[in-house]
């Protein structure tokens, strides 16, 4: 997802007119649920289904950007309707939880994902995970040229090639392990760096653009969640697929794992069958969801592994920094507004 949260304030204005989207029919006896989500729609849609059918309670989603929602959330306050919040990434769910907004997650809950994956403070519970590529154009560039270090891409040798979406809440935690491993002054230079690189012409306004764009070799290489990859490449096919994912050097500043996750709202008059739901998506059967279907994330709770050809979760090699050092985002969020780059 996209915006950030410069400019969500403003665009949850619109997410407050948004109808609700009734996944599963009228509400029934067994409960009710108002669920905002900020996840992939197909993710959403396959796990809000499987929990209809499992225990009877009707869902309703309200989608869109993940730092929007949560925006909105904290303006609604006492008075909002949403009972849970589902993100992409954990950044929203700790602004959430700074704001005293969260509920405590079932402990029989939290013990299905491992402990660092979830809140600190037990207030919202992972569910998938992702982790941060480079993308390239297999007709531009050979493995052999491609950089190991995401700090490598602020050099001018990359100047028009390179394509980024700053704007992505899925770029802050990207940008937020580089300023804890470096610093302020060093990921203000390397911001700077990559605006110059990508231009006016490659900057674009989601992962979904840069993973097409590098595809079709308006531009050499870019900076994507390796799950946009896999999809497009189930989209076009084999033959219509002309670009490739590499990862980072093990534990570089670039090579960060988000986490996705949800969390129950205090002001939630559902909080029973918010409860369910969180504990539905780290059960085996909605783990198996994630791990078979074409969302292309990484299950983390109960024991469940990709199903999908791609590199196993064990193997990836991060960068170790903590849903904790991760935070709320607005560290991010002030250095990418500082550049101009949001």
């Amino acid at each position: 997802m996209r915006i950030g949260r410069v400019g969500a304030v403003l665009a949850a204005a619109a997410v407050a007119g948004a109808s609700l989207t009734a996944c599963g029919g009228s509400p029934s006896a067994a409960g009710q649920l108002t669920l905002y989500s900020g996840q992939h729609v197909q993710t959403t849609e396959a796990l809000v289904t499987a929990f209809e059918q499992k225990t009877g309670i009707a869902v309703q989603v309200r989608s869109g950007d993940e730092d929007v929602l949560a925006d909105q959330i904290v303006t609604e306050g006492s008075n909002s309707p949403a009972d849970v919040l589902f993100t992409e990434n954990s950044p929203p769910l700790q602004h959430l939880q700074g704001k005293g907004l969260l509920s405590p997650v079932d402990r029989s809950t939290l013990a299905r994902t491992p402990a660092k994956f979830d809140s600190p403070r037990g207030d919202w519970v992972g569910v998938s995970a992702r982790v941060s590529v480079l993308v390239y154009n297999t007709a531009l560039l050979k493995p052999s040229e491609l950089p190991t270090s995401v700090m490598q891409l602020a050099d001018p040798k990359w100047k028009g090639k390179l394509a980024i979406a700053p704007a992505e809440t899925d770029f802050q935690p990207i940008v937020t392990s580089v300023a804890r491993t470096y610093g302020d002054a060093a990921a203000l230079k390397w911001l700077e760096g990559l605006k110059a690189n990508a231009g006016s012409s490659h900057i674009y306004p989601d992962n979904e653009t840069v993973t097409d764009e590098v595809n079709k070799g308006k531009a050499a290489i870019g900076i994507i969640d390796q799950y946009y990859w896999y999809r497009q490449r189930a989209q076009v096919g084999a033959a219509g697929t002309h670009s490739d994912i590499a990862y980072f050097a093990p534990h570089d500043a670039g090579y960060v794992l988000d986490v996705s996750g949800a969390g129950i709202m205090k002001s939630s008059d559902h909080k029973a069958e918010g409860q369910k739901f969180l504990a539905f998506l780290t059960s085996k059967a909605a783990q198996e969801i994630i791990a078979r279907g074409d969302s292309f994330e990484y299950p983390i709770a109960s024991g469940v592994t990709t199903a999908q050809a791609e590199t196993p979760f064990d193997q990836l090699q991060p960068n170790a920094i903590s849903v904790a050092d991760l935070g709320d985002g607005s560290e991010a969020v002030r250095l990418l507004t500082q550049v101009q780059l949001i």
